[in-house]
């Protein structure tokens, strides 16, 4: 399956589930928008997160992710459109009350322990403090919930960032480059929270620059490009091309015959196969139009790109 190339969704989401019996998603946007005087930050965008699954939203610094995150949480207003996060209105005290958040760097007391932090923001929530004690565990930062926060690496500090945004126990995290300075042991013991985080009921929203995140955490993605959604698909569905490509002896023969056979697009030879634009359902057409055209057929199979390059491809290059 190609990625589906978003512009504004239409009206009959909530028509379709109920005829189909799906659940609602926990996130929704259509036609969103949001404008800082001439600058357009983000423009008609439409997506949705379904319950259960980690989400990621890619795309270059300055794309307009956090703004994005912002709308979901009530933090800034949408200039036009809408979003529900829950199915309810952002930032209200019922919607606050399901979705734990860190939205870039996390802040907390210097001169506190990281547990006196998490009990400080525990009282705010009307959490107990058994809780306190669990998020450290899930988090695996019981041994040093004693220490300073001033005394925490970088690693430790998001770390006890997602524990506060878990107080709650939410059924929607919202997380903004949450491996953002890390280093790469740092990265890697943060995407293995993330991944055990995603399991189950909880669904999990991250932002990232950074395709190799993306790739390892989430189950679907969209991808931002200037503000706007240029595609949303599983990483599967993101690898995949509508494309097949074909091992032939001989090879020179096989790409004189191949851009000849009835609906390839276009034909291309790419580390000794041929790489043939078209539906993949014509595979067993093709490979029968090549035997019989007397070329030996060694291997043939769906086309699979790289996410990178299917990040580059859908954004016209803009970097990631």
């Amino acid at each position: 399956m190609t990625p589906t190339v978003r512009g504004v969704p239409g009206g009959t989401n909530e028509q379709a589930r109920r005829l189909t019996g799906d659940p609602p998603p926990m996130v929704e946007a259509r036609g969103l928008t949001k404008r800082y005087g001439d600058r357009v930050a983000v423009e008609e965008l439409g997506f949705s997160v379904r319950r259960g699954e980690v989400y990621g939203l890619l795309g270059p610094n300055g794309s307009g992710k956090t703004t994005i995150l912002r709308m979901m949480l009530g933090l800034v207003r949408p200039t036009s459109g809408v979003i529900r996060v829950l199915g309810l209105e952002p930032g209200c005290p019922a919607m606050l009350a399901r979705v734990g958040a860190l939205i870039e760097s996390p802040a907390f007391y210097p001169y506190l322990s990281g547990r006196d932090n998490l009990r400080v923001m525990a009282r705010h929530a009307r959490v107990t403090g058994a809780r306190v004690d669990e998020v450290l565990r899930t988090v695996e930062l019981s041994a040093r919930a004693r220490d300073r926060y001033a005394r925490y690496s970088l690693g430790m500090k998001q770390r006890l960032g997602v524990a506060a945004a878990l107080l709650k126990d939410p059924e929607l995290l919202i997380l903004d480059e949450p491996t953002n300075g890390l280093d790469p042991r740092g990265m890697a013991d943060l995407r293995d929270l993330l991944r055990r985080l995603g399991r189950g009921e909880r669904t999990v929203l991250l932002s990232s620059h950074l395709l190799g995140e993306i790739e390892q955490i989430c189950d679907r993605v969209g991808v931002i490009s200037g503000g706007r959604m240029a595609a949303e698909a599983t990483v599967a569905e993101m690898r995949t091309r509508a494309g097949l490509m074909v091992r032939a002896h001989p090879l020179e023969e096989a790409s004189r015959i191949a851009p000849r056979l009835s609906g390839v697009e276009d034909a291309a030879v790419v580390d000794g196969a041929l790489r043939l634009t078209v539906d993949p359902v014509r595979a067993a057409e093709i490979n029968r139009k090549l035997v019989s055209a007397g070329l030996d057929v060694l291997e043939l199979k769906p086309a699979e790109r790289s996410l990178e390059a299917a990040f580059f491809e859908l954004t016209g290059g803009e970097g990631a």
